[in-house]
């Protein structure tokens, strides 16, 4: 039985505790915030046995093998690094961190402890992403040629929204503009050209964010985020013999359709079991059963290059985080 801690009592918290009761070598144990109070109401709410109202008390707790880290991505570094000094493996919430310098300073510190860490970069553990792999390398489209994906959302957010606070790492890109960026880096790898442009607020973060990807095979990815305007959130994979199409959410996709030239589409079955994060929890308890430090699934290199590439793109189009 693999005893899990959460840190942090949000939505994204709640939601991941409900998908842990699909496994059935899973259970919370414990559950940190800054306060006892929010603590102690997420612990009654989802029967987590103990509710700690600080970290350092929370990762200093021997019960616990791992530690889900759902705070707000700004929140990330301090979280992590917390429970990575007390010994606690760890799977952090994307982005792992606001920039790649820091977040090489927890895999740093993670490899130095033996400790382990994963990103939860959950579409990466998807089983139908991991299928779609499957049929590229084994030909089903041919040489991927171009990746289209994006994620927008409506809004509206009020100037003091956590979307649109510089000092909490607002905007489009960290939030939902990874997510097509790891699916082109999934596919195509890190990129030899990366190009950006954004439409920025007055709070000094990325409203509309359009990125493509240069590749010398000849590739191109073209991706877009922004919070400002809902969009398909859908994901197109092209290659030169067939194209697979993502219906939306492109990274937990609820339809999967498989074009090839002379042949009728083709749908790929899915299983749409809770919400989807049960297959990253399986994967890290899968790691610390065989006594891995990182997952081959979300690879410690996969995170800090996706990490430099949102560094690039931020420099482009000038957001600075305080």
């Amino acid at each position: 039985m693999t005893r899990w801690g959460i840190l942090a009592t949000g939505d994204i918290a709640a939601t991941f505790v409900e998908d842990l009761r699909l496994l059935p070598d899973a259970e919370v144990v414990a559950v940190g915030s800054r306060t006892p109070e929010t603590a102690r109401i997420f612990a009654d709410r989802h029967g987590v046995p103990r509710a700690y109202g600080s970290w350092q008390e929370f990762a200093a707790d021997d019960d616990i093998d791992v530690v889900y880290v759902a705070t707000p991505h700004a929140a990330h570094f301090d979280a992590t690094m917390t429970c990575l000094s007390a010994g606690r493996a760890v799977l952090c919430e994307k982005p792992i961190t606001l920039d790649r310098a820091s977040s090489q300073q927890l895999v740093d510190t993670a490899r130095t402890s033996n400790v382990f860490l994963m990103e939860a970069m959950w579409m990466r553990c998807n089983p139908v992403v991991l299928r779609i792999l499957e049929l590229i390398a084994d030909g089903a489209i041919g040489e991927v040629t171009g990746v289209q994906a994006d994620f927008g959302v409506g809004g509206p957010f009020p100037p003091e929204h956590r979307m649109r606070a510089r000092a909490l790492g607002g905007g489009a890109l960290l939030d939902l503009g990874v997510y097509p960026i790891s699916l082109a880096h999934l596919l195509l790898g890190l990129p030899d050209q990366v190009r950006a442009w954004a439409k920025i607020s007055p709070e000094g973060v990325d409203e509309n964010t359009g990125i493509v990807f240069g590749y010398d095979s000849g590739a191109v990815a073209t991706l877009g985020c922004g919070m400002i305007g809902a969009t398909p959130v859908t994901a197109s994979i092209t290659g030169r013999t067939g194209r697979i199409e993502l219906a939306p959410p492109f990274y937990r996709p609820t339809r999967v359709t498989l074009h090839r030239a002379g042949v009728a589409p083709e749908l790929l079955p899915i299983d749409l079991t809770g919400s989807g994060y049960q297959h990253e929890a399986a994967e890290v308890q899968r790691c610390l059963r065989a006594g891995l430090l990182e997952s081959p699934l979300v690879p410690h290199a996969v995170t800090l290059e996706v990490m430099g590439l949102l560094d690039d793109i931020r420099q482009q189009i000038g957001v600075h985080y305080l």
